[in-house]
Formats: structure tokens, C-alpha cells, sequence
């Protein structure tokens, strides 16, 4: 089973001028209960992130068995802090790229081995279950990356994530990358955190899993840092609607998207995958004619799952085959071929000229006249 760590509250509040109320944390961690994610990313261990203590005394009372984490950079004062916090999961963040460690911290690569080692025995000493990210592991070289992965499993921590920092992995690479990563270790389970900066990055979470990783990082509409990370609606219902898997709930995703749209000033644009309004919207000839006949022909899903509607149009892009199947659903017989063509050539000027479909009614009036 592949599981999904919602990172809404903690990557999704990096999103400039985003920043969400208590009140509004608390609605969204229902909403993921509802949804069925497998571990919410609270926020980050530190005494400035708002909320922090309150929030976790919320989702413990009403949400006893929904894990919940907190990401916590690898220092002794933030490791504590989650402790303090009655935090049950921890996920430490070590970076693994030569770029990160020398050229940012002015440190090595024995630095970073040492520090994530000490990170990891003090949040086991405090009980805390504890993974281990790995900032820019797309950048960092193979064999170190395969060692640091090692060195973590063999400390105790129990899932190895591997962050795509800059989005610059394809799916492919990304595969390549939880293989070389997952048969190195011996039990501990692989996670990606995929950014989408070439608009890759919850292709690169599903080629993730399918190359070994158990679990992948998602936010609602993809808030984050840049241009943010993988999709929670789009993890959500491939897992569901494409692979089948049981345990989500994805008619809560539309309501759960405005509710975030409206806090975060993200709106949702009517093409937007699984949540836009007019994802189901169709005028094209071709289309048409097999969707009159089966929906499935050009539906990947049907489109009451995610709270949508059909909506099939007659426009200047429609065929005859569409406008004469829709004339026979309104009940008006247009006669003969060369009526026919009348009434085709009638609605593509009519709605040319409209600059979008026309209704019913005006299908009626012109096909009745021609």
C-alpha cells in the first residue's frame, strides 16, 4: 500500500503570504482525517511556529490513531522542542549535496554524517520515532547518498526521505534514485518530497512509487516554497481512482480545496486537475460522439466522484455526429441530409460569433429554422 504524509500545514505555510489561523489548522487536519492520508506534517519543531501546542493537543484528542509528525532541522534545541511538545514522530532534515553542506554550511561530508547520527540517538534517548530527510538528494552524489541512507537505517530511523529540493528530477530519475536508494537498505522505507518546478513533481512522487518508495509528500493545490510541490488532490486520486486503492475519501478533496483556496488566496482555476469546474467540459467533434455513446471513452473517472459535473457543449468545434445526437435528445427532428448540414453550418457561425457554446435553447431556435 502506498501511503501519503500530507505537508499542508509545514511546506504548504512556506508559501509567501500564506499563513493559516489555528482555527484554520484545526479544519484542515480534519479534513485529512476525512481524506485518509497516512501522517500530517504538523509544522516544525520550534518555539516560533505558531500554534504548535494546541494544535497537537487538538489532533491527539480528536484524532488519537491519525499519526502526525513534526519536521525538525537536525539540532539538539528543535529535537527537544518536539519532545517538550508530546510529539510522538520526528522528521530530521540532514542535507546530503555537496552544495548544501560545503558551499552553504561551510562544513563536509563527515559534518553531516556525524551531525544526522547524533540528531538521530537523541530523539531515540527521548522516544521519539524518528525519519530522516534528505535535503537535495537529486543533487547529491549516488554513492554518499547510498552511505548516509545506510548509516541512518542502521542508527534506527525508520523511513529515509528523499527531497527533490529544486524539482529539477524527471520520472524517470527519480525512479532511478529510489531504487539505487531502497536496495540499500534493509528495512527502513523510502519517502520522496518532490517540488514541481518543471511541473514534475507528482509524477515524480507516483514514479517514486512505483520504483519502491512506500510514501510521498503532498499539500492541497500544492502550496510550498517556489512553485510548490506535489498535489495532495492529485497523490489522493490517482491512488484511488487509478490504482484502486481503499481508504480515501476523495469526494472530501473539493471541499477541503476551497476551504484552502479561500485561507491561502490560491484560487482554483476552472482547468485545474481533479478540482477545477470545467474539467469535464467538452465541445470537441470527436469527443462528443463517443462521450453521447460512453463517457468512459474520454472520462478517466466518473466525474461525481470528485464533486463535478459533465457538461457536454455544442460549439464551433462540434461535429455533426455530436449536434445531431444532441438535437435528438432535445426532441427536434431536423430532418434531411441537407437540412442537417444547414442546421451544422448555422450553429458553428452561431457560436463563432457567440464566442463560446450555445444553450439548449438556442440549438432549438436555430436548428428549427435551418
Amino acid at each position: 500500500m502506498y501511503k501519503i504524509v500530507d505537508t499542508t500545514l509545514r511546506e504548504g505555510e512556506q508559501t509567501p503570504g500564506v499563513q493559516f489561523s489555528l482555527e484554520q489548522k484545526k479544519q484542515i487536519v480534519s479534513y485529512l482525517a476525512q481524506i485518509g492520508v497516512h501522517e500530517v506534517e504538523l509544522g516544525i519543531a520550534s518555539p516560533l511556529f505558531s500554534c504548535l501546542p494546541e494544535l497537537i493537543t487538538y489532533t491527539h484528542a480528536l484524532y488519537p490513531d491519525l499519526p502526525c509528525s513534526l519536521w525538525s532541522r537536525c539540532r539538539e534545541e528543535d529535537i527537544r522542542c518536539a519532545a517538550t511538545l508530546g510529539i510522538r514522530r520526528v522528521s530530521l532534515s540532514i542535507p546530503v549535496s555537496d552544495r548544501h553542506i560545503v558551499t552553504k554550511l561551510g562544513k563536509n561530508r563527515e559534518w553531516a554524517e556525524q551531525h544526522m547520527l547524533a540528531g538521530i540517538s537523541l530523539c531515540m534517548s527521548l522516544g521519539l520515532e524518528v525519519a530522516v530527510g534528505f535535503e537535495d538528494s537529486s543533487r547529491a552524489g549516488t554513492g554518499f547518498l547510498q552511505h548516509m541512507a545506510r548509516q541512518a537505517e542502521r542508527a534506527g530511523a525508520w523511513r529515509i526521505r528523499l527531497a527533490d529540493t529544486v524539482g529539477i528530477l524527471s520520472p524517470g530519475k527519480a525512479g532511478d534514485m529510489v531504487s539505487l536508494v531502497a536496495g540499500s537498505l534493509q528495512r527502513a522505507e523510502v519517502g520522496v518530497h518532490t517540488h514541481n518546478d518543471f511541473g514534475m513533481a507528482t509524477g515524480n512522487a507516483i514514479a517514486a512509487y512505483e520504483h519502491g518508495a512506500l510514501w510521498a509528500d503532498g499539500a492541497m493545490l500544492g502550496l510550498g516554497e517556489r512553485t510548490g510541490c506535489a498535489r495532495l488532490e492529485e497523490l489522493v486520486a490517482y491512488l484511488s481512482l487509478v490504482c484502486e486503492q481503499p481508504g480515501f475519501e476523495v469526494g472530501v478533496l473539493k471541499s477541503f480545496a476551497r476551504y484552502v483556496a479561500e485561507a491561502a488566496n490560491e484560487p482554483v482555476q476552472a482547468r485545474h486537475p481533479v478540482l477545477g469546474d470545467a474539467i469535464f467540459a467538452c465541445e470537441t467533434g470527436l469527443h462528443l460522439q463517443g462521450l453521447f455513446k460512453d463517457p468512459q471513452t474520454y472520462e478517466p473517472f466518473s466525474p461525481e466522484l470528485v464533486g463535478a459535473e459533465r457538461r457536454l457543449m455544442i460549439g464551433a468545434k462540434s461535429g455533426r455526429s455530436a449536434i445531431r445526437f444532441q438535437m435528438d435528445r432535445l426532441g427536434v427532428d431536423v430532418g434531411n441530409d441537407d437540412a442537417m448540414d444547414r442546421c451544422v453550418a448555422a450553429v458553428r457561425d452561431a457560436a463563432r460569433a457567440k464566442g463560446g457554446a450555445l444553450s439548449d435553447a438556442e440549438l432549438i431556435a436555430l436548428c428549427r429554422v435551418h
